[in-house]
């Protein structure tokens, strides 16, 4: 079989994908995503805020903790950054295969406006701002049905950048992935998560699974 363009994909591309990431890391088994931590997310409470900054760490972003009597950059950054888009996102309640381009765009200006925010203190005494990882992240963590997260292998293998335009990009074509692997194969989306040998996982992130392994790990 010809080797995939960067932008095609086939259900067996994605199940030798799947099952690498599989074998390596374990298979998610649930939506993985904040959702799994107790429903509708509201990022105006405290808490909710420090469940998103553990659950960035424990996706890899080392986020600083700030110390007693420093100020929580995080805490503050994200609940002002949530007034701005709590509402908007609020819109965007269904999966990646039926995002509109409205909701996409909803999605890349929360995007943008999340990876420039200052979120930590580095020992030197400059902000660390979110960045494009974590934003990425941090959008598939409040909906993981929905938003196809990156890294940067991945941003700059399929897209050249890591801006807002291409976060739209990857977001279209994770939405045009998503909806021939379903058309292709005439299941819904449970049902070809389970096909795939991980029920309950979303398929935004089974195609980020296919991603990490052939252009992060390069497989």
């Amino acid at each position: 079989m010809a080797a995939l363009r960067d932008g095609e994909i086939t259900l067996e591309a994605v199940r030798a994908g799947v099952s690498k990431f599989a074998a390596s890391y374990g298979a998610d088994g649930s939506e993985a995503g904040l959702a799994a931590d107790g429903g509708e997310i509201d990022l105006s409470l405290v808490e909710r805020r420090r469940v998103l900054h553990r659950w960035l760490n424990a996706w890899g972003c080392r986020i600083r903790y700030a110390r007693p009597g420093e100020p929580d950059l995080f805490d503050a950054g994200i609940a002002v950054w949530w007034g701005r888009r709590g509402a908007h996102l609020a819109t965007v309640t269904g999966s990646l295969s039926d995002l509109s381009d409205d909701q996409i765009t909803c999605l890349s200006a929360a995007f943008e406006d999340l990876r420039s925010l200052p979120i930590a203190r580095t020992v030197a005494g400059t902000d660390r701002t979110m960045g494009p990882t974590a934003a990425a992240k941090a959008l598939y963590a409040l909906r993981p049905r929905a938003v196809m997260p990156w890294d940067l292998m991945i941003a700059e293998r399929l897209h050249g950048g890591r801006d807002a335009v291409a976060f739209m990009a990857h977001l279209r074509l994770g939405r045009d992935w998503a909806r021939q692997l379903l058309r292709d194969t005439g299941w819904d989306e449970p049902r070809l998560a389970a096909e795939l040998g991980q029920p309950g996982a979303t398929l935004a992130r089974l195609l980020d699974q296919y991603c990490y392994v052939r252009f992060t790990l390069g497989a």
